[in-house]
C-alpha cells in the first residue's frame, strides 16, 4: 500500500507554512487563507554526493548545472498543430491545437463548454486522433444523449469511438490515460477531480491547484493535449486559485447571454498565439456553429432611421468587429436619475456624461440614461467613446444619425476626440459592411487614396461633430 503523502498548509497571502489548519495565519494575520498542499520531498544534500548532469559536475541536490551555451543550440522539433475542424476554435487557439498543451475553458453554466469540447473530441477522433472524455459530473448516458443531439461525424471513427471515463479520482484518471495514451483528453470539470493525497473536498483551492499541476505535467510528458473545464464564480472568474490560470498554456472564456443565440469564445491567455482573439458561435439544436462574419451577425438586427443608435468598430485581437451602441435618455420619473450601462463600464459612462454636460452643453441631470452594446460584447477599449456620445446626443435631440456612418475615437476630458490604433483596418471592415462615412479624430484621417471606399471625416472635438450632425 502506497503511503500517503505528507501535507502542509500554506498561506495564500504570505506563503508561510503551518503543520495544521487554522482559521488565521500566525505570520501575516489574514483569515481563511491556509490551503492544504503536498509537502515537497526533502532531498539529501551532502557535499560528498557529487554527480554529473550533461557533463557538468554538481554538488548534492542543489548543485550547479552547466547551461546550454546558446538558445540556438537547443535541439527539438516544432510539433504540427492539429486542426480541430471548427474554424473559429482554431482561430482563437492561434491556428490549431498544439500537442502536449493544456487548455482551460471557463464560462457560465449552460453556455456551451461541454458541447464545444464534445464536438472537438468527435472531429479529432474522425481525423484519426484518439480522444478520451473524462466526466465527473455526467453519466455516460447523459453524454450520449448530448452526442445524439449534435451534428457529429459518423462512421467507423467518429463520435461513437470517443472513449468515455466517468471518474473523479485523479490517480485513476492519470493511470487510465497513461495506459491508453490518447492524443486528446478532456476533463469536465477540474472542480470535481480530487486526489487522495489531500484531505480537502473536491473543488477547494488545494485540490484544484494540485489536480491542474498533475494534469499539466502529464500533458508535457506524454504529448497529450488536455482540455480542462473550469466553473465560473459569481464574480465571473474561474473558480479556484488564480494560479490555475498561470499553470495552463491557454485560457478560453465563453461570453454571452443565455437568452442570446450566439456565444463569444475569447482567449485571455495563449502561449501559442495572440491573446484577446475571439471566436463567434451560434447555438443551434445541432450544437455550436461557427460564424464566419461576426460583424454581419451583430449588425443584422440594426434598425434604420432610429434615434440613439450609433456604430463603432472594436478590435478583438487581430479581428475588427462592428457593433451597435444604443443610447436612450428619458425624463426621470422620480428621485435620482438612473445610470444603466450594459456592455460598458459604469464609471466610463459617468465620465462621458460629465464631458457632454461641460463641453457640449447637454445636461443629463434630470434624465435617466441607458446605454446598451448590442450582441453581448463589451467596450473594453476607448474606441467606442465617440459612438456612445453620438448615440446619447441623438437620443436627446431625437434625431437619427446617418445610417451609413461609423464613429471611431476616444473622448478626452476636454471634449477633444483622440485617435485610436489601427484605424485603417477598422475602416476597411466598415467599408466591407457597406458604410460610406466615418467620423474619426482629425489626426486619424488616412492619407489621400488610402481608403477610397469610405470617407473619413476628421473632427477635433465632440462639439464640432454635433454641429456637423445636428445643426
Amino acid at each position: 500500500m502506497t503511503p500517503k503523502a505528507k501535507t502542509v498548509y500554506r498561506c495564500t497571502e504570505c506563503g508561510a507554512t503551518h503543520p495544521k489548519w487554522s482559521g488565521r495565519c500566525d505570520v501575516c494575520g489574514e483569515w481563511n487563507t491556509l490551503v492544504e498542499e503536498i509537502a515537497p520531498a526533502k532531498a539529501a544534500a551532502s557535499s560528498a554526493s557529487a554527480r554529473r548532469v550533461g557533463g557538468a559536475k554538481t554538488l548534492g541536490a542543489g548543485g550547479s548545472v552547466a547551461p546550454t551555451p546558446m538558445l540556438r543550440d537547443v535541439k527539438g522539433s516544432e510539433a504540427e498543430r492539429w486542426r480541430t475542424g471548427i474554424d473559429e476554435l482554431d482561430f482563437v487557439l492561434g491556428g490549431g491545437l498544439v500537442p502536449g498543451s493544456m487548455v482551460l475553458v471557463g464560462g457560465e453554466p449552460g453556455i456551451g463548454k461541454s458541447t464545444l469540447l464534445l464536438q472537438t473530441a468527435a472531429r479529432l477522433q474522425a481525423m484519426g486522433h484518439s480522444a478520451l472524455y473524462v466526466s465527473g459530473e455526467e453519466s455516460p448516458l447523459q453524454v450520449k444523449l448530448r452526442a445524439d443531439r449534435l451534428d457529429l461525424p459518423d462512421g467507423p471513427s467518429g463520435a461513437g469511438d470517443v472513449a468515455f471515463l466517468g471518474e473523479t479520482n485523479l490517480e485513476t484518471i492519470l493511470a487510465t490515460a497513461d495506459a491508453m495514451r490518447p492524443q486528446l483528453m478532456i476533463v469536465d470539470s477540474i472542480q470535481t477531480v480530487y486526489t487522495a493525497d489531500l484531505e480537502g473536498a473536491p473543488g477547494n483551492v488545494g485540490q484544484v491547484r494540485e489536480g491542474a499541476a498533475r494534469l499539466m505535467r502529464f500533458a508535457k510528458e506524454s504529448g497529450t493535449a488536455v482540455f480542462v473545464v473550469g466553473h465560473v464564480t459569481k464574480g465571473g472568474g474561474i473558480a479556484g486559485p488564480k494560479t490555475l490560470e498561470h499553470i495552463v498554456d491557454t485560457v478560453l472564456y465563453f461570453e454571452g447571454e443565455a437568452s442570446l443565440d450566439h456565444r463569444v469564445l475569447r482567449a485571455t491567455k495563449n502561449r501559442f498565439g495572440s491573446v484577446d482573439e475571439i471566436g463567434v458561435f451560434r447555438m443551434t439544436q445541432s450544437g455550436l456553429v461557427p460564424v464566419e462574419n461576426p460583424s454581419e451577425l451583430f449588425m443584422g438586427e440594426r434598425g434604420s432611421m432610429v434615434s440613439g443608435s450609433a456604430v463603432t468598430a472594436l478590435l478583438e485581437g487581430t479581428r475588427p468587429v462592428l457593433v451597435e451602441v444604443q443610447g436612450l435618455a428619458a425624463k426621470a420619473g422620480f428621485g435620482t436619475p438612473q445610470r444603466v450601462a450594459t456592455g460598458l463600464d459604469g464609471r466610463r459612462l459617468a465620465l462621458l456624461l460629465a464631458v457632454l454636460d461641460k463641453r457640449a452643453g447637454l445636461s443629463f441631470a434630470q434624465l435617466d440614461v441607458f446605454v446598451n452594446v448590442v450582441g453581448g460584447l463589451r467596450l473594453q477599449e476607448p474606441t467606442g467613446d465617440l459612438a456612445v456620445a453620438a448615440s446619447l446626443a441623438s437620443s436627446v435631440y431625437d434625431r437619427s444619425l446617418p445610417n451609413d456612418a461609423i464613429f471611431l475615437g476616444e473622448v478626452g476630458l476636454g471634449g477633444e476626440v483622440r485617435p485610436v490604433s489601427q484605424t485603417e483596418r477598422r475602416l476597411a471592415e466598415a467599408a466591407k459592411m457597406g458604410f460610406t462615412t466615418a467620423y474619426v479624430a482629425e489626426r486619424s484621417v488616412p492619407a489621400r487614396g488610402a481608403s477610397r471606399d469610405i470617407k473619413a471625416v476628421g473632427v477635433r472635438g465632440i462639439g464640432e461633430m454635433f454641429e456637423r450632425l445636428f445643426r
